[in-house]
């Protein structure tokens, strides 16, 4: 399904999921298993506006939406669906005010359950790294007529 309609996924994750449009998300890879995304620096995302810092919040969200966009990528239909279960973020080092890039990879795709790895970058400085689990359900309309 991904190579089929690579254009239309693109333009459903940058332009119709909300969150994804509010941050100015961009994806600069997506390849089964493979996501990498580019998010610019705004005011809206300063946790820390002392040192004009990414809000921490703010890049965990990010992050567990590379890892839903990373199990997308096995979906076989626009009905699949994925929840996460669990997500784990450490961070490294405080995100200034510029971009972030941040990429993401499957460890483990079960019948039910995925396992995803993150990483977000500034500068090409690893600045957190995390790792998401999600329920993965797959719809199966072989049966329908």
């Amino acid at each position: 399904m991904l190579e089929k309609n690579i254009e239309f996924i693109k333009q459903v994750i940058e332009q119709n999921i909300p969150i994804h449009k509010f941050l100015g998300l961009k994806l600069l890879v997506l390849e089964k298993g493979i996501v990498r995304v580019s998010v610019p620096f705004r005011d809206e995302v300063i946790g820390d506006f002392r040192r004009n810092r990414w809000h921490g919040g703010i890049i965990a969200t990010i992050m567990d939406s590379v890892g839903g966009i990373v199990g997308g990528t096995y979906f076989k239909s626009f009905e699949d669906k994925l929840v996460t279960i669990d997500l784990r973020i450490d961070y490294l080092k405080g995100a200034e005010a510029s971009s972030i890039i941040v990429e993401g990879k499957i460890v483990r795709f079960g019948n039910r359950i995925l396992v995803t790895k993150m990483k977000a970058f500034q500068n090409n400085e690893l600045i957190a790294e995390g790792k998401g689990v999600y329920n993965f359900f797959p719809i199966d309309n072989s049966m329908e007529k």
